[in-house]
């Protein structure tokens, strides 16, 4: 599997999407701010759940530090609204079905389940800063603790 290509310290790529309400969502709206970018494989799927729930549960403490959670997935504007209401989400998913966010992040690889091949999103988040830089990388999230863990790195880093 390829690593991601994108690195600390370089700009974020810029991507326009449709939230979960069919509302274009830009990367660039949030200039001036910290910005926590989550890339999951798919709505109500176990993993994907906890680690949705997890960023919900943080919210407050994400918003005290003067940031915004952003979770992208290629799920569709109606499934992306129905994970929402069905695990009452505060904050906004991103329908990225054409894949630009997921393929300019570097996410969108081969993955292998039971020797099978086949392309997904690779469970990675990337912490913007106010400037648009990449502050921070996690790769191969594992979700227990992982909304913790981006909020303590934002308040080290802030």
């Amino acid at each position: 599997m390829a690593e991601i290509a994108l690195k600390v310290g370089e700009k974020a790529p810029d991507f326009a999407l449709l939230n979960q309400d069919g509302a274009e969502i830009a990367l660039a709206d949030f200039s001036g701010k910290w910005v926590v970018l989550y890339f999951y494989p798919k709505d109500s799927t176990s993993g994907c759940t906890k680690e949705a729930c997890d960023f919900t549960a943080g919210l407050k403490d994400f918003e005290r530090e003067d940031s915004i959670v952003l979770g992208v997935s290629p799920d569709s504007v109606k499934s992306h609204a129905k994970f929402i209401d069905k695990q009452n989400l505060a904050h906004t998913l991103l329908a990225d079905t054409e894949r630009v966010a997921l393929t300019a992040y570097g996410v969108w690889r081969e993955k292998s389940m039971y020797g099978r091949k086949y392309m997904g999103v690779a469970r990675t988040t990337f912490l913007i800063d106010p400037q648009g830089k990449i502050a921070f990388i996690w790769e191969k999230v594992s979700v227990t603790n992982h909304a913790a863990i981006v909020l303590e790195k934002l308040r080290s880093l802030k």
